[in-house]
């Protein structure tokens, strides 16, 4: 084998511009010993040197065995816990959001007792609301006095 042409593939692989078809021909070539290989190339030698070895291992181990998986409801028990704890926060956070909002509405009010301006305001607003009111009622009550006004008359009391 040429060694400036494997010295050009070990170049290219620094550079990460290698196909597969060369880089299993590094392996190839590094996988058994030269005596006189070029000082550029012994760098390389043993990285390439256990690339091959760890490949013949993967292909010469047997596979794994696969244990199967109880069917137990409890086999999944951190994902029920979780599911439970994320649905506690949420509840918590609503609860302490209406919480919020029920101090925001009640110093709100506050705030509107404490402004003198504000509560004339309204004050007036609520007076204004009871005359209109009553007025109502003092006209009705005025039509009432000519009824009994006109009942008298007709019965001849007066």
């Amino acid at each position: 084998m040429d060694y400036n042409r494997i010295t050009a593939i070990v170049e290219k692989y620094w550079e990460g511009e290698t196909t597969l078809e060369e880089e299993a021909l590094l392996r190839e070539f590094f996988s058994t010993p030269h005596p006189d290989l070029p000082e550029a190339l012994l760098e390389a030698a043993p990285m390439f040197r256990y690339f091959q070895q760890e490949a013949v291992k993967v292909l010469e181990e047997p596979p794994a065995k696969v244990v199967p998986l109880s069917a137990s409801p409890f086999r999944h028990w951190m994902k029920y816990a979780a599911v439970l704890l994320v649905a506690v926060g949420i509840g918590y956070a609503l609860k302490q959001q209406g919480h919020r909002q029920e101090q925001v509405t009640i110093a709100m009010k506050q705030e509107e007792l404490n402004d003198p301006q504000r509560a004339l305001d309204e004050t007036k607003k609520a007076l204004q609301l009871l005359a209109k009111n009553l007025n109502k009622g003092t006209a009705k009550m005025q039509k009432l006095s000519y009824f009994n006004d006109a009942a008298t008359l007709i019965e001849g009391k007066e």
